[in-house]
């Protein structure tokens, strides 16, 4: 739904607008010409404002794609770059010796990089995990009514979205930090539908693990990113309450990168009574990307909503050739980003290009190939195809499940689709919440720590690539389902538990840009 929070949002006023801007600005010093960072960080569409400025484009020297580009090209000129004169042949020349850093490497330093390069993935990773000023280090808080919402006395849809906005307010408020762009409240469909929703997850996870393993093997479960920790005591509520049997045999265990949403997750039953804990709770503050523990037993592995946060690469296709260019961010002196193409070297890129190529699956900026070919025909035809956000970290992700976890079921919800997206195939939405409003921007490349940068998944495209790295000797039909959220929770949900007054179902009705993956 558009005008849920944590989806999409709108500036009202110009003003508003303008003051952001200025909150933005204030935060650190610009050189005289301004930021690229203030000129990205333009948001909403629909307002009038200037044009922005775009970053150059610059493709480095490569022979052989020179060589077969001038077979296509003898006679009109083809534009390689967006001139800007504040980017003189000497500074694209600096640009191109800064050294190659990655987001370990920045997180080494309290400061954010300067004079430096990293792959559009590190960057991602930078802006919303470094330990100092990322987004989620800092004060991104997950929005969870302290008490459960009581469905069937509440009106209607509306009725229930003035509750949430209410809500919204009094959390900002309680903060008394309201104005400040840093603090960060966002929901999730596990928030705000509880218990209903983790219970329609165990409901699901139960019957799968009593149709293939129960009573010889225990049911385990791992939970990545568990964000306040609701989902865990939501399930293993539901176990307990409604399959004792099964909860005697139950494992849960929850890998958090965040130390600070560790601590809160095991905190979380220390306010219960004695008799309502639950002891076969395992909190491991460790990154997924980092494990190197073989688990050998039949396990679930569950992530809800945590895929749109992996960061991802960005690449472009030479327009004629159409061989792929991996996108990079120059940083320079004055903290001003460049993006900068080159032919693909790094590894995971490659492999992932690799895999996905196995599948039959062609990139829809690779379509009309016979357009293209007039185009490029035309006096200053762009050298290079539309953007590409290709999700390389979640393709580490499958890795490590095959590799260190071989037993695995997976359990994923995450968004198929976002709205006001920047440009670009499967681009995220880049958005700030700011006295109440959801305040969208044009580029990934802002100041990091300020925004929350999240994807869609190609679920169709996961499924194949999961069947290639993971189950590459079962047939399709064995080993995934996707399927919507809505058709998931008309299985597996009590729905009359969240039905309004009306006969409206908020958790039917929300999250309609959700889809579950099921291995």
């Amino acid at each position: 739904m558009s005008h849920l929070p944590r989806l999409s949002g709108r500036l009202a006023e110009a003003t508003l607008q303008r003051d952001f801007m200025h909150v933005l600005v204030s935060r650190r010093t610009l050189s005289s010409h301004g930021s690229l960072r203030r000129i990205h960080q333009q948001p909403a569409i629909g307002l009038q404002q200037r044009p922005l400025l775009r970053t150059p484009l610059t493709l480095s020297n490569n022979s052989r794609l020179q060589q077969r580009s001038s077979n296509f090209h003898t006679s009109t000129p083809r534009r390689n770059l967006i001139e800007d004169p504040r980017f003189s042949p000497e500074k694209v020349a600096a640009r191109a010796k800064y050294p190659v850093i990655t987001a370990k490497d920045a997180a080494k330093n309290k400061n954010m990089p300067l004079e430096s390069k990293m792959l559009v993935r590190d960057f991602i990773d930078d802006s919303l995990y470094h330990p100092n000023y990322g987004y989620f280090s800092k004060q991104a808080v997950i929005f969870s009514p302290e008490n459960d919402f009581e469905f069937e006395k509440i009106k209607d849809n509306m009725e229930f979205l003035d509750i949430i906005a209410d809500k919204y307010k009094e959390i900002e408020d309680d903060m008394d930090v309201r104005d400040e762009v840093a603090r960060q409240v966002w929901h999730t469909p596990t928030e705000l539908f509880k218990p209903w929703y983790g219970y329609a997850i165990a409901k699901y996870i139960v019957t799968e693990y009593k149709l293939n393993n129960y009573p010889h093997k225990d049911l385990i479960i791992y939970e990545m990113g568990a964000g306040n920790g609701t989902l865990m005591m939501n399930i293993l509520d539901y176990i307990q309450q409604f399959e004792p049997s099964v909860y005697e045999r139950t494992r849960y265990r929850i890998i958090e990168i965040s130390k600070k949403l560790a601590q809160r997750q095991g905190e979380r039953q220390e306010v219960r009574d004695v008799t309502r804990r639950h002891h076969c709770v395992e909190v491991i503050n460790k990154s997924i990307f980092e494990w190197d523990t073989i688990v050998p037993d039949n396990c679930f592995f569950v992530g809800m909503e945590v895929l749109d946060n992996f960061s991802h690469d960005l690449i472009r296709y030479d327009s004629v050739t159409e061989e792929p260019l991996q996108g990079m961010v120059a940083i320079d002196e004055e903290g001003d980003y460049t993006e900068i193409y080159t032919p693909v070297s790094d590894p995971l890129i490659q492999k992932y290009l690799s895999i996905r190529k196995q599948t039959g699956y062609r990139p829809p900026v690779l379509a009309r190939r016979f357009l293209r070919r007039l185009r490029n025909r035309l006096p200053f035809a762009p050298n290079m195809t539309g953007p590409e956000f290709i999700p390389t970290k979640l393709l580490l992700l499958l890795e490590t499940l095959k590799t260190h976890f071989p037993k695995h079921r997976l359990v994923l919800s995450d968004f198929y689709t976002l709205p006001e997206a920047i440009p670009g195939t499967d681009a995220p939405v880049v958005q700030t919440r700011y006295s109440g409003t959801m305040v969208p921007c044009s580029t990934y490349m802002v100041m990091p720590g300020m925004f929350d940068i999240f994807f869609p998944t190609n679920f169709e495209l996961l499924k194949d690539m999961y069947q290639q790295v993971c189950r590459p000797s079962l047939g399709m039909e064995k080993s995934v389902k996707v399927q919507t959220q809505r058709q998931f929770l008309e299985r597996y949900g009590d729905l009359e538990r969240t039905r309004t007054y009306s006969g409206e179902n908020p958790m039917l009705m929300y999250y309609e840009n959700n889809k579950m993956f099921l291995s």
